[in-house]
């Protein structure tokens, strides 16, 4: 199996991403804690040696290639690094921010996590004040906190962001910026080698960047497991639904992965306003191609806003006689009054359940029973170990060969 020393590898946690970070070191020290188990054995199979001894020397060996190593001085056991990298955040009276890196960096290979759309109050100055961010507030957090990287020595510093800022904003229907591919030039400029994210809005955002890399991770395999927790769904009567056009590569994913039909919503739409809330959006007419009636439906999308755009489809849906409607976002943002439209909606039985990942903090959403919350954390910590460990990310990113298994366990348990 290839080796790679863990003792290079940092993880910097900016002001609100601390928790989803948190979670993600647990997964890599728990990840290469098994990969190293299975490498001592292995080469003490190979060189005929006692476990103990190989772990001892390979430690050794470790100890001589960095000075970082850290953990258990015991020789012959596996020694987790701390992967967390100690950092001060300063929010100034002005609005300003400052981050300052505690510990040396020099030639790390360093992920910075953090969650842009986390609008709840964070901690700065210690613990001193709290203050709750908006994404720009968060975008200018980032650029300081990777200047503070790059000017400490970071070898590499990529950025992990599971929700990228102004991804809507990725296509000029007149005056407009492309602003979702500025940001991506504003990070390369700024060091940035790589970004990872999660079901970006539209890969076309790629087609700004000279050298910068982006892997774009899917939630899929997640939802399924969730969707297929839940009693007496997945039968003869499912379909899935397209939410509207742009909708529609994912949901033929899932249709094609859940070995069901697929239906399409087609939304007509005046350009000329924008979605103000839930209730007041550019929607002027939806028309359903497809058999829904008496029918379980499934609909997936990448972000939900303000919700409008499902809450209408859900409306349609249920008068074209859906038995239940359940819904999975990728992003589940839940702007404004979003959360007490879909209460709203739950009562009125538009719905059945909402199906999210916890690539956005939130407190609210967690306590409604409406409400799956599935973690990626695990995704995104196999993701870094992968990239710090120069291996193959196929199955990450095209993870239809582990749906595949993953009904095969069904079917067969």
């Amino acid at each position: 199996m290839k080796y790679s020393n863990p003792a290079n590898l940092a993880v910097l946690a900016c002001p609100g991403a601390e928790l989803f970070a948190d979670e993600v070191i647990t997964h890599l020290k728990t990840g290469y804690r098994r990969d190293f188990g299975i490498m001592i054995d292995e080469m003490a199979k190979r060189y005929k040696l006692d476990p103990q001894e190989t772990a001892r020397q390979v430690n050794f060996i470790n100890d001589t290639l960095s000075p970082y190593q850290n953990g258990s001085a015991v020789p012959g056991t596996y020694r987790s690094p701390d992967f967390k990298v100690s950092a001060q955040f300063t929010l100034f009276p002005n609005g300003e921010v400052k981050t300052e890196i505690m510990e040396s960096i020099r030639g790390k290979d360093i992920y910075i996590i953090q969650d842009v759309e986390n609008h709840y109050p964070i901690s700065f100055n210690g613990g001193e004040c709290k203050k709750i961010f908006s994404v720009n507030d968060h975008l200018m957090n980032i650029f300081v906190t990777v200047d503070a990287a790059k000017q400490a020595g970071a070898g590499r510093i990529t950025l992990v962001m599971p929700v990228y800022p102004y991804s809507r904003q990725h296509r000029a229907k007149g005056r407009e910026g492309l602003s979702a591919g500025r940001i991506g030039m504003i990070l390369e400029n700024l060091g940035v080698n790589r970004i990872i994210t999660l079901d970006i809005h539209s890969r076309e955002i790629t087609n700004s960047f000279r050298h910068l890399t982006l892997e774009n991770l899917h939630a899929s395999y997640q939802i399924i497991r969730a969707l297929l927790k839940l009693p007496g769904i997945l039968t003869d009567e499912f379909v899935v639904v397209s939410p509207d056009t742009g909708a529609v590569d994912r949901n033929k994913f899932y249709a094609s992965a859940l070995k069901k039909p697929l239906a399409l919503l087609y939304k007509e739409r005046d350009y000329s306003k924008y979605s103000r809330d839930a209730l007041e959006n550019n929607i002027l007419e939806i028309k359903l191609l497809g058999d829904i009636r008496g029918k379980t439906v499934f609909m997936a999308d990448d972000i939900l806003g303000s919700g409008g755009t499902l809450l209408k489809a859900m409306k349609v849906l249920k008068e074209h006689g859906a038995e239940k409607v359940i819904c999975a976002v990728s992003l589940p943002l839940f702007t404004g009054d979003a959360i007490r439209h879909f209460d709203n909606a739950y009562k009125e039985g538009l719905f059945f359940k909402v199906i999210g990942t916890n690539a956005v903090y939130q407190e609210d959403l967690l306590k409604r029973e409406w409400y799956i919350s599935v973690n990626i954390s695990k995704l995104f910590a196999r993701t870094i170990s992968r990239l710090h460990q120069g291996r193959s990310m196929s199955s990450l990113l095209d993870n239809r060969d582990i749906i595949e298994k993953l009904f095969s366990q069904v079917q067969s348990g």
